[in-house]
């Protein structure tokens, strides 16, 4: 059985020392009160929660999955799903970044953050019903009605009731412009919504009273394309004008997902046969709305992997420490054994240093991207909040994709440590691998990441955002360039700063003459300007190691983190060279392949 230690210890790193966000939140009104005491119990407090409550779930809810009764369409979620919800809503967790103006305690992102990431390394499955309420939460104070913002967002606020996205259809996933779901406009103000989805993740359940799905649907009159997509809150039960639930929306669960993983969520095929909706924001740019929840769960989707990076990273460290198989390669280790623990052997310590360098630059841009968020929405200087939301959109497919892939390669390596132990279901392992396949996938699979990264944050604006983010680079390397204990830190991304930009200048050429040239460099661009990230998180990570160790802290975690530091550079980061010759190979080889793929 697999067990599972919420990483308090680099959390605190990253948050206080690295980040310094209490220091931080002091510019911010909204946050100036949140301290370093308080983001510890706070997350000291999510951490019990998590490994608690949830964590003991994931083995149970993964083998017997979710129930449908087709009578009702009625879905009940695994054994004990229900009731540890009822103790997230209990202990406030759901409200905890929600706006006080609607219940919530109103704490930065960077602390909900935190929390989710524990939940999913505790249980995926469970913590995606709460994931997309939130996500529900925020799409709604961005553009609901005052009406919509009164009626939901206290309930989703506590956590009594949970919200989906219901976008994709049969025929239709990511290119969303070809949907087919009507929006007739009732005399009173309303619509009914017609049509198919697919895929909903927890669309049907029986652990709120009410769910709050929002619908991409088209008026009648609406353009072709995503130009014509309206946004809607259709609940499952509509609500009266007192608050109180009325009768039942007919929006209902037709059927079950039958997946790789994630069996305690349920993925619900979902059927609207006319049921009453309310339109969030304008007419035909539903878009721009759900983009708020989509961005919001494209973060989420890093966090899920990074989760299931750290306790596949945790179990096979302590599988490796006590597994004994052969002798090590430079001799006897354990003379009291009849052979030596695995962790010896050269490749095993490989794939658990993957592992932990990958969950530990997950965790720095994590932080980061939600300490931006937390500027981009609370800062009081508005050029802060413009640069630090151009910030976020930049690396929100990097975290999306890069973290995600990076839990795919992890997750493989850790059950690869088990060797045929990790094959078998009683290690949890093989759950971890199966778990975040999905994760690469939806919210926009990895490659659609890509291109946004590529063609709309990058080559849209000629580089402009790339080069801020380089910027924070460059006064990294100014402030650090004559250290010559930081200079295998520095260098690597001052080189890699300098050839991405070079990079970024090919492609776009090759691409303004070949748009497909864009496609095919996509995917590697992304995973270099991945690393490229990665790389200035770790190169903080170890000044600040360096600092303490030169101060006389003898602490052991600072020689650990200059250590995964030193491996991420020599082991991982050392992946660009291939990648960027790849991205320069260029499209004809992909494209000119007619009568190999006839």
């Amino acid at each position: 059985m697999p067990s599972y230690t919420p990483p308090l210890r680099d959390m605190q790193f990253v948050l206080h020392e690295v980040f310094h966000v209490a220091d931080e939140f002091k510019a911010m009104p909204k946050h100036a009160e949140t301290d370093v005491d308080t983001i510890n119990a706070v997350i000291e407090e999510a951490g019990k929660f998590a490994s608690e409550v949830t964590f003991p779930l994931n083995i149970s809810g993964d083998e017997e999955g979710c129930t449908l009764d087709k009578s009702t369409h009625e879905v009940t979620a695994p054994k004990g799903f229900k009731e540890a919800y009822a103790q997230f809503v209990e202990g406030g967790w759901p409200a905890l970044s929600c706006d006080p103006a609607f219940g919530g305690q109103g704490l930065p992102y960077v602390l909900n953050q935190c929390l989710y990431e524990m939940l999913n390394s505790a249980n995926q499955a469970w913590t995606m019903y709460p994931g997309l309420s939130h996500g529900a939460y925020e799409a709604l104070q961005a553009h609901g009605t005052d009406d919509q913002k009164k009626t939901y967002l206290p309930k989703l606020t506590s956590g009594e009731w949970t919200g989906t996205m219901c976008l994709t259809e049969p025929h239709c996933g990511t290119d969303l412009g070809m949907l087919r779901t009507k929006a007739e406009p009732q005399a009173d103000g309303t619509y009914k919504i017609t049509g198919n989805k697919i895929f909903i993740s927890a669309g049907e359940h029986d652990m709120a009273e009410n769910i709050i799905h929002l619908v991409l649907a088209r008026l009648p009159d609406a353009p072709k394309g995503s130009k014509g997509i309206s946004l809607f809150a259709v609940p499952k039960f509509n609500v009266k004008a007192d608050g109180s639930l009325g009768d039942r929306n007919p929006i209902f669960c037709a059927g079950l997902e039958h997946k790789m993983g994630i069996h305690g969520n349920a993925t619900a095929q979902i059927a609207i046969d006319g049921a009453i909706g309310t339109m969030v924001g304008e007419p035909n740019k539903g878009l721009a709305a759900m983009f708020v929840m989509m961005n919001a769960a494209r973060l989420g989707v890093g966090n899920q992997s990074l989760g299931l990076t750290e306790v596949a990273y945790q179990n096979a460290l302590a599988y490796a420490k006590d597994r004994i198989q052969m002798r090590s390669l430079s001799g006897v280790k354990a003379k009291d054994k009849d052979a030596d623990p695995i962790i010896v052997h050269p490749d095993v310590r490989k794939m658990l240093m993957t592992a932990k360098a990958y969950a530990e630059g997950g965790r720095a841009l994590q932080v980061f991207c939600t300490l931006l968020l937390d500027k981009e929405h609370h800062h009081p200087d508005a050029k802060v909040r413009k640069e630090s939301g151009e910030l976020v959109a930049l690396l929100t497919p990097i975290v999306k994709a890069f973290i995600t892939d990076n839990g795919h390669i992890s997750t493989n390596a850790c059950m690869q440590v088990f060797g045929g132990h990790g094959f078998i279901k009683e290690w949890g392992m093989e759950q971890y691998v199966r778990d975040n396949r999905i994760n690469m996938i939806y919210e926009g699979t990895n490659t659609v990441q890509s291109l946004d990264l590529l063609g709309r944050k990058v080559l849209s604006n000629n580089g402009a955002t790339l080069k801020k983010f380089g910027k924070l680079i460059g006064a990294l390397v100014a402030e650090e360039g004559v250290n010559e204990k930081m200079s295998e830190f520095i260098t690597p991304i001052a080189v890699l700063g300098e050839q991405l930009t070079k990079l970024t200048t090919e492609v776009g050429f090759k691409g303004f003459q070949n748009p497909d040239e864009v496609g095919a460099a996509a995917v590697d661009y992304l995973r270099v300007a991945g690393h490229l990230v990665f790389g200035y998180l770790f190169a903080r990570m170890a000044q600040v190691a360096l600092r303490e160790i030169a101060a006389g802290n003898t602490d052991p975690f600072y020689v650990g983190k200059l250590q995964t530091a030193r491996f991420y550079f020599a082991k991982l980061f050392t992946e660009t060279a291939t990648l960027m010759r790849n991205a320069r190979t260029g499209s004809k080889v992909l494209m000119d392949t007619d009568a190999a793929l006839a």
